[in-house]
């Protein structure tokens, strides 16, 4: 070893061992400066993301990128009231049987098309005509005691007029006169007694033949059968009630009986338009108009449910009984206007008292394109139409009534989102009709685009419910 070498030895021994001086002031200081700094930018980036969360992002000239949005288009909207119902024919009658006795016949089958006038059934008649035929040998009976007094009668008419001539001539004694007045009148009230026998066996045996007639019944009316209650063979009891045959229904036209809760009905008007589908054609509509809703409501499990009961005309005898019905009662609609999603409605409306001057922005000024909340012109350069004129099978929207205020938010061309107020008319649960505000084309902002972690939160969140969903033993 050298000795320049030995001499620097202790030099670094000495410098390893030297203790650590304590910060000074301006170290300190410096510290301390530093930590504002970065306290003072974590402050104001806090700021910022608050003052853009609460401006609706207008100030970032990369709010379209934030945003779901979705432009305006033309369409139909259709306000109504749905409710379940099934059909009924609107003309039927149940045929019963007035008689009693075993059903011998019956000569229709359901489905089968009867005319008025036809025979459906016949009840065994062996009892009705012996009642008949007794009534009529009692009238024969009846008839020759008839003969046999008037001819007393006459025989009394005779000698009552002989004994009177005498008696004028003082031939004949008073008593002898007397007997003769006494067989005339007891004759002519034996005449008149078997007459009231007639007439009153007359009237038996036009009851006893009318029940034999009912053992023959014909169709009421022309329709259809469609149930049959009785089977051939089976004896039939009328005297407690009328017992039911089989029934005949008119299936050209159908009633269908829906049920409306109590929270829906107070907005059904009689005449209002109604449609409905059917579990078998539900690409199919039937139309007709609401003429009767009842009273008296049904309670089912204490829900209050009123009937409403519309006519329809079954056209090639599609529709069938008790058919279910998915019954839609058309409130308001409108055809062709500019719709705005409901999703896109971001506050509550504003006070009726800004509507005066028109729609306005969030600032105060008009928007463009609207004066005086009159409707904006489409790409057609057509208007709604608003005078009560509606569509075929939909009803006009009170204008003045139905207009109410929303907020949408809507994305500019320079990728900036600005609050804007709107009128709207109709709507559904989907789509509302823009009276004022918008034009078509215009994107309105419907929600937020989620973030990686949110995407990545629901994407765990779908693996986990696939996974519940696995049945046992499969990997």
């Amino acid at each position: 070893m050298s000795a320049e070498e030995v001499k620097m030895q202790p030099a670094a021994s000495a410098t390893t061992k030297a203790p650590a001086k304590p910060p000074g002031p301006r170290s300190r200081r410096s510290l301390f400066r530093r930590r504002n700094i970065l306290l003072g930018l974590a402050i104001l980036a806090v700021a910022t993301g608050v003052y853009w969360w609460q401006s609706g992002g207008t100030s970032g000239g990369d709010a379209a990128s934030d945003v779901m949005t979705t432009a305006i288009d033309r369409g139909n909207i259709e306000d109504n009231v749905t409710a379940v119902g099934n059909l009924q024919p609107r003309d039927y009658v149940d045929v019963g049987t007035q008689v009693s006795g075993q059903l011998r016949k019956v000569h229709v089958e359901i489905g089968q098309q009867v005319n008025q006038g036809d025979l459906l059934a016949e009840i065994d008649p062996t009892v009705y005509q012996t009642r008949v035929e007794a009534d009529r040998a009692q009238l024969e009976n009846l008839g020759a005691q008839l003969m046999q007094r008037e001819a007393e009668l006459a025989l009394a008419q005779q000698q009552y007029k002989r004994q009177k001539n005498l008696l004028a001539e003082n031939a004949t004694s008073e008593d002898t006169f007397q007997n003769a007045e006494k067989t005339l009148r007891a004759g002519e009230a034996a005449v008149k007694a078997v007459k009231a026998q007639i007439r009153q066996t007359n009237s038996t045996l036009r009851g006893d033949e009318a029940n034999l007639g009912f053992t023959k019944i014909y169709a009421p009316m022309s329709g259809t059968v469609v149930s049959q209650n009785a089977k051939q063979g089976q004896t039939l009891n009328a005297n407690q009630s009328a017992p039911i045959i089989l029934r005949i229904a008119d299936l050209s036209v159908m009633t269908v009986t829906t049920q409306v809760s109590e929270a829906d009905v107070s907005r059904l008007r009689i005449g209002m338009q109604a449609y409905f589908t059917t579990l078998g054609r539900p690409d199919r509509r039937w139309r007709g108009t609401l003429a009767k809703i009842n009273p008296t409501p049904e309670v089912v499990n204490n829900v209050v449910l009123y009937n409403a009961l519309y006519d329809v005309e079954n056209t090639g005898g599609e529709l069938m009984t008790q058919m279910t019905a998915q019954t839609f009662f058309v409130v308001a609609a409108a055809e062709n206007v500019i719709r705005v999603p409901v999703a896109a409605f971001q506050r509550p409306p504003l006070r009726a008292a800004g509507a005066a001057g028109g729609p306005q922005q969030a600032g105060g000024q008009p928007q463009a394109g609207v004066q005086g909340g009159t409707p904006p012109a489409g790409a057609n350069g057509e208007r709604r139409r608003r005078d009560g004129a509606a569509p075929a099978g939909a009803q006009p929207a009170d204008a003045g009534a139905r207009e109410r205020p929303r907020i949408v938010q809507v994305l500019k061309a320079d990728g900036t989102v600005e609050d804007r107020r709107i009128m709207i008319g109709v709507s559904d649960r989907v789509n509302a009709e823009v009276v004022s505000g918008l034009n078509e084309g215009d994107q309105v902002v419907v929600g937020r685009k989620p973030s990686a972690g949110q995407l990545k939160a629901q994407q765990q969140q779908q693996q986990q419910n696939m996974q519940r969903m696995r049945p046992p033993g499969m990997l």
